[in-house]
């Protein structure tokens, strides 16, 4: 359980849902994790303390640039650098819809958490990514969460999350092209539908899940864990030699025509 040993890893909305499930199991192999997030995430940390890993917990609002500076000042300071960069925070709001009916507020919003958050976070992660990737003479790693809906659209719309998910997908692939020869790689991580408490409240009948779940050819929701675990392998070295990928965990979703009775 080393795979993440000597490195620090900075973590946005770290405070529950699957960033709380990444924190942990960064922890577990070994990282330094900062648990960034507007919640408050010190029960994160504790738990992670409980399980003999090392954690700290900062406030940070992702489309507030001095609030990412600070986040990523306090990694430094407090752990002596940055390795990895888990761009995890972002929204899927319940009015998202069609380009008709989604209000401009609700698209701004969108790609204001999911898409500058996720530039804010590379912006003031990258030159102490870069001078961490130097001192240990490792590569230093981005994982920005995109979602399969950057590679596929859906009659379920909710047009402002994919066009946000899309941009994501599009900007990793530039950084990790920029930063290729420099230490620095930079890969997006793309979930199919997790059953999260966000899900739940967004799939919030029976109907709904059913509409999703007959084009799943594993007929079921994903488990945090599972995205996490996936997280873990683009943080670590064992992708050494992966940057500017989408790396998607749907079920087989993407990989579907007719699903299995």
């Amino acid at each position: 359980m080393t795979r993440l040993a000597g490195r620090v890893a900075l973590i946005t909305g770290a405070s529950s849902g699957l960033g709380r499930v990444g924190a942990e199991r960064f922890a577990q192999e070994g990282a330094k994790v900062v648990v960034a997030d507007m919640a408050d995430g010190n029960d994160v940390v504790e738990a992670i303390a409980a399980a003999g890993g090392e954690a700290t917990f900062v406030a940070c609002d992702v489309t507030d640039e001095a609030s990412v500076q600070n986040a990523v000042q306090h990694a430094v300071e407090t752990f002596g650098g940055l390795h990895v960069l888990y761009n995890n925070a972002g929204v899927m709001l319940g009015d998202d819809d069609n380009p008709v009916t989604t209000s401009i507020e609700t698209y701004q919003k969108t790609m204001d958490i999911n898409v500058l958050g996720v530039l804010l976070g590379c912006k003031h992660a990258i030159p102490e990514m870069l001078k961490s990737a130097e001192q240990s003479g490792q590569a230093s790693s981005i994982v920005n969460v995109a979602s399969f809906v950057a590679h596929m659209g859906a009659a379920t719309p909710q047009i402002a999350y994919t066009a946000s998910k899309g941009a994501v997908l599009a900007m990793t692939r530039e950084i990790a092209t920029i930063y290729a020869r420099q230490g620095l790689r930079a890969n997006a991580l793309c979930p199919g539908p997790i059953m999260t408490p966000l899900l739940a409240k967004f799939l919030s009948d029976d109907a709904k899940r059913n509409r999703r779940l007959v084009h799943i050819p594993m007929g079921r929701f994903g488990e945090p864990i599972e995205i996490a675990n996936g997280a873990l392998f683009l943080a670590s070295n064992e992708s050494s030699w992966m940057t500017g990928q989408s790396l998607i965990i749907d079920g087989g979703i993407t990989s579907a025509y007719v699903t299995p009775e």
